[in-house]
């Protein structure tokens, strides 16, 4: 069960200090890992669903994709639809935002995506999630843009299993709104606010927890993330090539 509904995380009361903190996720370790914050997370799936971990992301791995975000050319990016294969489409009263696919092709994307894969690999042997492959995007919502209630997968089809994502805004405070909105299932209509400030971490099982973003009145910059299981049968794929 989530817990404090209509609560606005306040990050940005406690940011300041946060951010001069160690961040957690690298050490110095042969692994280049801190198991702290993974733990964090698998405990928090474990007993809640979702885990929400205030400018959690390593901060040299975070300001690393804020700056090669903010220095990619606007034509990678393409509008956002929903659905995926033949059933993509663009409904622009779901969502309205920009988004650019991660392939590893750049230094920071591949670090990022080790830093996935390192977080796959450490909730499979502590949750035994079967967590197969990982598949991310830049994001882009420009003032006044937006990402209605929605879920990342339906129940059943075993496809999403866990969503990632984090943030890319510096300075961001809570009258520039654009929060992600967290609700516990269908019936509830306060949700969790959380405050898309730079290096704040969100994970949660993509079929339970529908969500949405608010309309900001700046640029709104995050990364969106979803681990699979290997649904692949004989003749196809999964995920498709």
């Amino acid at each position: 069960m989530l817990k404090n509904q209509g609560i606005l995380f306040s990050l940005i009361e406690h940011a300041n200090h946060l951010i001069n903190a160690k961040s957690l996720g690298f050490t110095g370790d042969d692994n280049g890992v801190d198991e702290t914050l993974f733990t964090r997370i698998a405990e928090d799936l474990e007993s809640q669903g979702y885990s929400i971990c205030p400018v959690a992301l390593p901060e040299e791995l975070a300001t690393s994709l804020y700056q090669y975000q903010q220095g990619m050319d606007a034509e990678k990016f393409s509008s956002a639809g929903i659905g995926r294969g033949d059933a993509y489409l663009k409904n622009e009263f779901v969502r309205t935002d920009e988004i650019c696919w991660i392939t590893g092709e750049s230094a920071v994307g591949r670090q990022w995506l080790g830093w996935a894969g390192e977080l796959k690999n450490f909730l499979n042997r502590r949750l035994f999630l079967g967590l197969f492959s990982f598949e991310s995007h830049f994001a882009h919502y420009r003032p006044g843009t937006y990402y209605k209630r929605h879920c990342d997968a339906f129940k059943g089809e075993a496809n999403r299993v866990l969503t990632v994502v984090t943030y890319l805004n510096p300075g961001w405070n809570s009258a520039d709104g654009g929060e992600l909105v967290l609700y516990k299932d269908e019936h509830d209509r306060e949700g969790i606010k959380v405050v898309p400030l730079l290096g704040t971490l969100v994970v949660f099982l993509s079929e339970e927890f529908p969500h949405e973003v608010l309309p900001a009145t700046r640029d709104r910059y995050s990364i969106a993330g979803w681990y699979r299981v290997n649904t692949s049968v004989s003749e196809r794929a999964d995920p498709p090539i």
